[in-house]
């Protein structure tokens, strides 16, 4: 099976070692790479999402349960098109598409016009056009969506739907995604991505965007909507006649610009229509392209990207054996066909369910070509020819075969230019507006009273080191919580009640408090002091670990850290948020037990928790930052950056940036950093750092180096 071929989840697992090498290389940061990991309670964190996700579909399954007459249903109809859009946002502005032939093949029975398009200024999108040939009169159209493949537009199953859509009549656009086909992104040299190419590159410029207020899901989409402007500007197309279709990423396209466009009269999504509480309950990850931010919290599951157009005619297409759940595909498809038969179009929607794996098979191609042919009035053979595909070359639009040789603007070139423009007008924010900022863009949950908690059996973690260990309980929700760990090495032990000193240090770490603490990275306290480290959610002991995952890398482009992430962010949540949260409650904990005084300590992404729950927390008197960002403006200007999307607070940037937070610490409270990381999780140059303070006006900031 070539690279071409292989499915979204082949090709991650082949690809997670050479990735977490490659991209989230942390020599720096690997604090005890020897000592065994322990995921003890991380299980709890998936259980809170399940039970959240399986409460809003009851609701939601009760509320449709009620619609039973046609002006219900079209009154749905528009409320779901309005949620879903607002979700992804407004579109951008129409810019010209400089449209140009590079060059055309000659077939029997069509053209493959070779077609360059820009979707945004000097943003071209690499597309292969098919023309009919011999035919007259306005002709029906297709928009062809690609999924995740190498080689974009020239993957052999994707070719022949395109080619045989044409022999029947059709002309069809079909584009190259992003960081596919001739698009690579992340390349120091063309046609060799340092990033790899596909999922992974779409979840690097999709986490960077999100500091923005951006999403990578309305960002790739625009592509499509640019090229049904184009398609629809050809003299030969009919546009009564206006279908879309697309596999696994493609059928990921071809959902969300059924919502968006109004243009097409019909759809076939391939291998991806299923539930998203299937998604959840299965453990499946998705790429940056396919999480609509809020969508969740907006009651919405997939069959609503469905009822948003109705009647518009709908093929659902799946396999028996792929990871988009097909239990899932048949509730989607019998969701949207009970409205569409409440206003008598049982006809306008049909489902396929092939025996197959996941992808474009034939069974569902031949599907997809009747259920067009129908309602294009069509009576075209759907028989396909036994006709190899063309090699990727004779394909290719550019010369080169990539278009970084054009020129070309990337997505982190505009991801860039952007955060310029609103550093540039942001501004400085202190005191109370600082607070109400931070809580409104973590969307911080209210805090009422002081957490429950639970004390967990002690045990030796060394040779020296015994813990006692609490269980936060931080969020409530029907049985189904949330935690935080309390990590406490008394001196001298044992403990079995919570610290009650008057003053504290509580270490937060980068990825592991016990590991951490072994390794002899935890602060430094008073004689008699407790020893204290706290793990939220998703870190440390709470970790969750998808079943699917063949490593314990914490930084995994598609792994656990970043699907809780990603859920959070179409819950309307931020994840980041969520853990200066747990903080928080443990901090309105200690202070119920009487402390008075706290020193937070934390290090690398821990760091970030605490920088945010110090400015929030009138306990907090002292904060020491080991390897800590200084900025997050800065991972918007470096296409290398590190850091993951659980950091990264969705659309600070439009409001605030970490300075604000430093010099609002340095002001109020004792602040001092320590060894501070880059944006590639690198100790920043001595020598470069006084200049990068001085742009950042932290110029009285305290930095201590541990080492030369």
């Amino acid at each position: 099976m070539t690279k071409e071929q292989i499915t979204r989840r082949e090709m991650l697992r082949n690809s997670a070692t050479a990735m977490a090498g490659a991209l989230f290389c942390l020599a720096d940061t690997n604090v005890l790479a020897q000592a065994p990991r322990e995921f003890r309670y991380g299980h709890l964190l998936q259980e809170y999402f399940v039970a959240r996700s399986r409460e809003m579909m009851a609701k939601r399954t009760q509320a449709r349960a009620a619609i039973k007459t046609p002006a219900q249903v079209m009154k749905l109809r528009d409320e779901v098109r309005q949620k879903l859009r607002a979700c992804f946002g407004a579109l951008p502005e129409r810019t010209p598409l400089n449209a140009r032939i590079t060059g055309k093949i000659e077939r029997d029975s069509y053209t493959i016009e070779k077609l360059i398009y820009e979707s945004r200024p000097n943003y071209p999108v690499t597309t292969n056009l098919y023309v009919p040939k011999n035919k007259t009169g306005k002709l029906p159209a297709v928009l062809a969506a690609c999924g995740h493949t190498r080689n974009g537009k020239a993957e052999p199953k994707y070719q022949e739907f395109a080619r045989n859509l044409a022999r029947q009549g059709y002309v069809v656009l079909m584009f190259d995604p992003p960081a596919q086909g001739e698009r690579f992104e992340y390349a120091d040299k063309p046609g060799e991505p340092v990033v790899q190419w596909g999922v992974h590159s779409h979840i690097v410029a999709g986490n960077q965007m999100n500091l923005l207020g951006r999403n990578f899901a309305l960002w790739e989409a625009w592509d499509g909507i640019r090229g049904l402007d184009y398609l629809l500007s050809r003299p030969e197309v009919d546009a009564k006649r206006v279908g879309l279709t697309g596999n696994s990423g493609g059928g990921t396209q071809t959902t969300w610009l059924n919502v968006l466009d109004d243009r097409f009269t019909m759809v076939a999504p391939n291998c991806f229509a299923t539930r998203y509480l299937n998604n959840l309950e299965n453990e499946e990850a998705q790429d940056a392209e396919q999480i609509v931010p809020g969508m969740l919290a907006a009651g919405c599951d997939m069959a609503d990207f469905y009822i948003a157009q109705l009647p518009r005619p709908t093929h659902f297409g799946g396999e028996q054996n792929d990871f988009f759940d097909v239990r899932g595909v048949r509730a989607v498809y019998e969701e949207v066909k009970r409205l569409y038969s409440i206003v008598g179009k049982d006809d306008a929607v049909d489902l396929y369910i092939g025996q197959e794996t996941h992808g474009y098979n034939k069974g569902a191609r031949e599907a997809m070509y009747k259920f067009f042919n129908r309602h294009a009035g069509l009576t075209a053979s759907t028989t396909e020819p036994d006709v190899p595909p063309e090699k990727d070359e004779t394909l290719q639009v550019t010369q080169t075969g990539q278009i970084a040789a054009l020129g070309a603007k990337r997505t982190f070139d505009f991801t860039r230019e952007d955060a310029q423009q609103l550093a540039s007008k942001r501004s400085r924010l202190s005191g109370k507006a600082l607070s109400d900022e931070l809580t409104k863009t973590l969307k911080l949950p209210a805090r009422t009273s002081p957490p429950n908690y639970r004390i967990v059996r002690d045990r030796r973690i060394s040779p020296t080191m015994r813990e006692y260990g609490y269980l936060i309980e931080t969020e409530q929700h029907n049985g189904a919580n949330v935690f935080a760990m309390l990590h406490v090495i008394p001196k001298p032990g044992p403990q079995y009640f919570f610290p009650n000193g008057k003053t504290a240090t509580l270490y937060v770490p980068h990825l592991s408090s016990v590991e951490e603490l072994v390794a002899g990275k935890a602060p430094t306290v008073a004689e008699g002091e407790p020893l204290l480290a706290l793990d939220v959610r998703g870190m440390g002991e709470m970790t969750a670990r998808l079943h699917k995952e063949t490593t314990d890398d914490f930084f995994l482009p598609y792994g656990t850290d970043y699907f809780y992430s990603t859920l959070a962010m179409m819950w309307n949540e931020s994840y980041c948020g969520r853990r200066v949260h747990d903080l928080l409650s443990t901090l309105d904990l200690f202070a119920a037990n009487g402390c008075q005084q706290m020193h937070l300590v934390g290090r690398g992404i821990g760091a970030i928790t605490a920088i945010f729950a110090g400015v929030l927390h009138p306990l907090v008197k002292q904060v020491t930052l080991h390897n800590a960002l200084l900025s997050y403006h800065e991972l918007t200007q470096d296409d290398r950056y590190q850091w993951p999307l659980s950091a990264l607070p969705y659309g600070i940037l439009q409001r605030l940036d970490l300075p604000d937070c430093l010099r609002e610490l340095a002001a109020n409270k004792r602040l001092s950093v320590v060894d501070p990381w880059n944006a590639r999780m690198q100790l920043w140059p001595q020598e470069k750092l006084t200049a990068y303070l001085q742009s950042l006006s932290l110029e009285k900031l305290e930095v201590r180096w541990s080492r030369s």
